[in-house]
């Protein structure tokens, strides 16, 4: 992933802990509104139980990542000047981190689709995409406020689909369509699903472990809780960081190139 595209929280203003709201549940100790400051946000716009969210109720926190939209609206959009300095901003600045984080998240995804062999073919297609995305972070705090990220996604989200046919193609004969599929609490207990398409499918809690999901297409699957002991993940598209940290795992999960083995997970 991009340095860019990357979370910086000593060159955000807590955008995170104040623009989204939450709800009281296994994820977060409390309710908070949007725009409301999370009681946990310090002075210096630094989180006072980054080091033990989990155990403190905020498990939630340790999964959400802006793919560097923080940083950029803080430093870029808004010149450096936070939303505590000049309240008036405020607003306007929260607005703006959800729709900058929606457009980083898609630049991401594009850079991973331009990372397959498979997708050559729409390579020049998906740079002048991501060229235009890139284009509208770079707008005024204004602009970016009116963006219709309906749009956006209705160009971008088709190319990465048929980003995706053509990697998965690689695995032959036909495979698995699970798109959008309510698999909440599913026994996938060692399936195979080579290939499969899982885009949007609901697989919280479920049970992945031993499954084959080599090539398999997860662009916004909830892995929320999902078992992911000993599963194969090589080559797995579109998988975000966030999405192994919301999952459990061991040291014999097999994972894509560009992510990381969450700290939680059993070794």
């Amino acid at each position: 992933m991009s340095d860019t595209l990357r979370g910086d929280c000593a060159n955000c203003f807590g955008l995170c802990c104040v623009a989204p709201p939450f709800a009281k549940s296994a994820d977060f100790a409390v309710n908070k509104a949007p725009g409301e400051p999370c009681r946990n946000l310090r002075d210096d716009f630094r989180c006072g139980i980054h080091t033990k969210l989990r155990s403190s109720g905020f498990p939630g926190c340790t999964v959400f990542d802006c793919f560097g939209a923080g940083q950029k609206v803080s430093q870029v959009t808004f010149g450096g000047v936070s939303w505590r300095a000049a309240p008036e901003s405020a607003g306007l600045m929260f607005d703006v981190f959800l729709v900058m984080r929606g457009l980083h998240e898609m630049l991401h995804q594009l850079g991973q689709a331009l990372a397959l062999p498979a997708a050559r073919p729409l390579h020049d297609e998906l740079r002048r995409a991501a060229a235009r995305v890139e284009a509208l972070t770079e707008g005024s705090a204004e602009a970016l406020g009116k963006t219709g990220m309906a749009a956006v996604r209705a160009e971008v989200h088709p190319l990465l689909a048929r980003a995706s046919t053509l990697a998965r193609a690689a695995v032959g004969g036909r495979t698995r369509s699970h798109r959008n599929a309510d698999l909440i609490g599913a026994r996938l207990r060692g399936a195979k699903l080579r290939g499969a398409e899982l885009r949007g499918a609901l697989l919280i809690a479920a049970d992945l472990s031993g499954a084959d999901l080599t090539l398999a297409d997860l662009i916004g699957a909830d892995l929320r809780d999902a078992d992911l002991s000993g599963a194969d993940l090589t080559d797995a598209l579109f998988v975000t960081q966030p999405q192994l940290n919301a999952a459990r795992g061991d040291g014999s999960t097999r994972l894509p190139a560009g992510v990381e083995r969450p700290a939680h997970w059993t070794r």
